[in-house]
This record gives structure tokens, C-alpha cells and sequence, in this order.
């Protein structure tokens, strides 16, 4: 056996390294549904750190802050429902995949 041999065997019993595209944009889709959350709470929070008027500075008004928050939950639900389609749409391709291999 010559060291070229050795080596075509080394890599064919090697497994890759790197995942299949569509598995890691399913793996980085979920891990960014999982933060989600986390980026709510920071948007929605951010309005207690609006000047309140009582330190002398020009207060937002609550009318404002009441519209941030509405517009900051209505964009949370527009992204996790883009979230869900996508993964449905994920989750669609797997099953025809596996499908064409089984058949």
C-alpha cells in the first residue's frame, strides 16, 4: 500500500465536518426563534429607560411609549410567524426528502 492509498481510506471512513446547508439553516432558524424572546424583553423594556420628566428633562409622552410597545409586540408576532413558515416549509422539504429515499 503506498501513503496515497492510506490516505484515500482515512478520508472515506472520516465523517465531514461541515453539516448539509439545509440542516444548518433549520439549526440557525431555531436558534434564532429561541432568542426571540430574549429580544422582546429587551424592546419592550427599553421604554423604562425613556426620560420620565421628573429629573427635569424633556419626558416622552405615554401616548408614545404605548405605541412603541404596540408596535414592538405587532413586529414580535410578524417575525415569529415568518419564523413558523419558514420552519414549516423546512419541515415539508425533510418530508418529501425522505420520501424519495424510502421510495
Amino acid at each position: 500500500m503506498t501513503s496515497e492509498d492510506n490516505a484515500r481510506q482515512s478520508t472515506a471512513t472520516r465523517p465531514s465536518l461541515f453539516l448539509e446547508r439545509q440542516s444548518y439553516r433549520r439549526r440557525r432558524l431555531s436558534d434564532a426563534a429561541r432568542l426571540l424572546p430574549f429580544l422582546g424583553a429587551a424592546l419592550i423594556g427599553l421604554p423604562l429607560l425613556w426620560p420620565d420628566g421628573s429629573a427635569g428633562e424633556d419626558a416622552v409622552p405615554l401616548s408614545s411609549a404605548i405605541l412603541y410597545i404596540f408596535g414592538c409586540w405587532g413586529a414580535l408576532i410578524l417575525i415569529s410567524m415568518f419564523f413558523g413558515f419558514v420552519a414549516k416549509r423546512f419541515a415539508a422539504r425533510e418530508d418529501t426528502e425522505t420520501d424519495e429515499w424510502r421510495h
